[in-house]
C-alpha cells in the first residue's frame, strides 16, 4: 500500500485533511463526474499534487459568490514526496519573497514516519473519502498502515523452502524465528523511548522494525 499511501499524502492537506486541489479549476467538475472510483482518484491526485498550500478562504472569496469555497487551513504541505523502498521523504520548498526564509536553504527534507502518515489519514472525513473514491466502511486509508501484527498459531504457520526451489528441504520454524525478530526489534524501540535514547539510535531501531 506504500504507493497508494504516497498518492493520498500528495492529495490532502497534512494539517486538516482537506483535498488540496482547486475545486474551481476547469478540470475539477470533469473529475467529479467520473464514476469509476479509481480514475476519479487519479484525476483528483493530478489536480492536487502540485498545490502545496491548503487554500484559506478570504472575504473576497465569500463575497464573490460564483466561486466554490475551499475551507482550508492555509498551512503548507510538502511540495513533493519521494519514495525510496518503503520509506517516504517529504520536501518543502521555501516560498519566494518570504522574509523569514531569507538566508535559509531553499528547501528542507523530512522523513514521513508511519505514525505521521497514520495521523494524517485519520484527519480524512467520510465526505473526503467519498470524493477520493475510497469506501468509508471497507477501505479507510488508515487501515493501510499496520498497527497490530496478527500472529498465527504454530500449527498453521507455513513452512519455508530452504533452497528456494520448493522441491528440497523445508524449514518449519523460519516464520517463528522471524516473528521473534520482530518482537525483539519492537522491544528495543520501546526501551529506547523509555530510556530517552538519542534520536539517531531510536531511528535506527525503528527502521529495522519496518
Amino acid at each position: 500500500f506504500v504507493v497508494k499511501i504516497k498518492k493520498i499524502l500528495e492529495t490532502v492537506c497534512h494539517s486538516c485533511g482537506l483535498i488540496r486541489g482547486d475545486s474551481n479549476h476547469v478540470d475539477w467538475d470533469l473529475a467529479m463526474k467520473t464514476k469509476d472510483a479509481k480514475r476519479r482518484f487519479d484525476k483528483i491526485w493530478r489536480l492536487s499534487r502540485t498545490r502545496a498550500e491548503c487554500h484559506q478562504d478570504t472575504p473576497e472569496d465569500e463575497q464573490e459568490g460564483t466561486k466554490r469555497l475551499h475551507g482550508g487551513c492555509g498551512n503548507m504541505s510538502p511540495n513533493s514526496i519521494r519514495k525510496n523502498g518503503v520509506k517516504l521523504t517529504a520536501t518543502w520548498k521555501a516560498k519566494k519573497g518570504k522574509e523569514e526564509d531569507e538566508g535559509q536553504s531553499d528547501k528542507r527534507e523530512e522523513d514521513i514516519t508511519p505514525q505521521m502518515a497514520l495521523n494524517i489519514m485519520k484527519l480524512l472525513t467520510d465526505e473526503t473519502l467519498q470524493i477520493l473514491g475510497l469506501n468509508k466502511d471497507y477501505s479507510r486509508p488508515e487501515w493501510m498502515i499496520m498497527t497490530v501484527l496478527p500472529v498465527p498459531p504454530p500449527p498453521v504457520r507455513p513452512s519455508i523452502s530452504v533452497d528456494g526451489t520448493g522441491q528440497g528441504m523445508r524449514g518449519e520454524d523460519d516464520l517463528t524465528y522471524k516473528l521473534g525478530d520482530i518482537i525483539r526489534a519492537n522491544s528495543r524501540v520501546l526501551q529506547c523511548i523509555q530510556d530517552g535514547s538519542p534520536q539517531h539510535v531510536l531511528t535506527e531501531f525503528d527502521t529495522l522494525l519496518q
